[in-house]
């Protein structure tokens, strides 16, 4: 038998490179977050950022929305994208590189590689360890894709190193995501992907505005999953702040406001409770609320305004029989 040297089998102290890169830019300010967080409670009404939805436990809730029958958006992008795959493919187009923005398992970009090929794949998200585990598995499968992830928190600003960008760029942010910020801030947001694409292409889906029951019962399902996953925030929270929320002293509150054209979910306390914020007590009294998330819902023609409002011109939209979600393809 050769030596082991000779055969270059692998010991504790070789390492195989991966084949993924990853680029972290994650840069946290500890103590704004906290700020932030502290001063969102402190108000009137009280309000808190979707993100702390999603420890470890929120995720997991959020998978489970997703296979629910009340909820449709993920089952219903899903089969648009089947239904026109080759025709949305062809508009984009093949090479460059394929951007997926808050990619999380990256299953719902793994689903276009085939058909754009792109040279490389970018999935950009705040989770390092999902982003890792992903592009493992992602790897050998698209042996002629280079595969790379930038860690980074593009809640409050977008910002892709411009060197891991190979024009032309293709950027795909869906699951109605946009539907999170205020149609303000979504303009603002769509900017910043616009300018980060550099002339390239933007892939977005969009939950359509549809009748109220059909709405309030996909936030507020029979099961309660939802539910949980709402209130799982407060348990997130309590690790952050050591605040002292107690669960069960709090129900989901999920609805459609037809007036702005947005699903609200809501915590709302059912009885009084006090707790601590950096040492000052914060009474809630029972009735009150503290606003987790917007989901706004559009129109095609209101969507396409935005696009036009954040510099696109060149738009293309897909949707299903019953116009339930629109999927956009938008370039400059």
């Amino acid at each position: 038998m050769a030596p082991a040297e000779m055969m270059q089998i692998p010991t504790d102290e070789m390492k195989i490179d991966p084949p993924y890169r990853i680029v972290n830019r994650l840069h946290i300010d500890a103590k704004a977050e906290h700020a932030r967080l502290v001063a969102g409670l402190r108000a009137a009404p009280a309000h808190i950022e979707p993100k702390y939805f999603y420890d470890e436990l929120g995720c997991a809730l959020y998978a489970a929305i997703c296979q629910l029958d009340e909820y449709y958006p993920t089952r219903t992008e899903r089969a648009i994208f089947q239904e026109h795959r080759e025709a949305i493919a062809a508009a984009i187009g093949r090479g460059g590189t394929f951007v997926d923005l808050g990619a999380g398992d990256c299953c719902k970009a793994m689903s276009w590689l085939p058909f754009i090929e792109p040279i490389r794949y970018l999935a950009v998200d705040i989770a390092g360890p999902s982003l890792e585990t992903a592009l493992g598995n992602m790897a050998p499968e698209f042996p002629d894709t280079e595969m790379l992830g930038l860690v980074t928190d593009f809640s409050q600003r977008l910002e892709i190193p411009a060197e891991l960008l190979a024009a032309p760029v293709t950027m795909f942010y869906p699951g109605s995501s946009i539907g999170n910020f205020t149609p303000g801030a979504a303009v603002e947001f769509l900017r910043q992907v616009r300018g980060a694409a550099g002339g390239g292409a933007l892939l977005i889906g969009v939950d359509a505005k549809k009748p109220k029951p059909r709405l309030d019962a996909a936030y507020a399902d029979a099961l309660g999953v939802t539910a949980a996953f709402n209130l799982n925030a407060l348990r997130h929270i309590n690790r952050v702040l050591k605040a002292g929320f107690t669960e069960t002293n709090w129900r989901h509150a999920g609805f459609y406001n037809e007036a702005l054209g947005r699903i609200e979910m809501h915590l709302e306390a059912v009885r009084e409770e006090t707790i601590q914020l950096d040492g000052m007590q914060r009474i809630f009294r029972a009735g009150e609320r503290i606003h987790s998330e917007n989901s706004y819902k559009y129109a095609r023609r209101e969507f396409e305004d935005l696009l036009r409002e954040s510099g696109y011109q060149s738009i293309q939209a897909w949707s299903n029989a019953a116009q339930e979600f629109w999927v956009f393809l938008a370039r400059e």
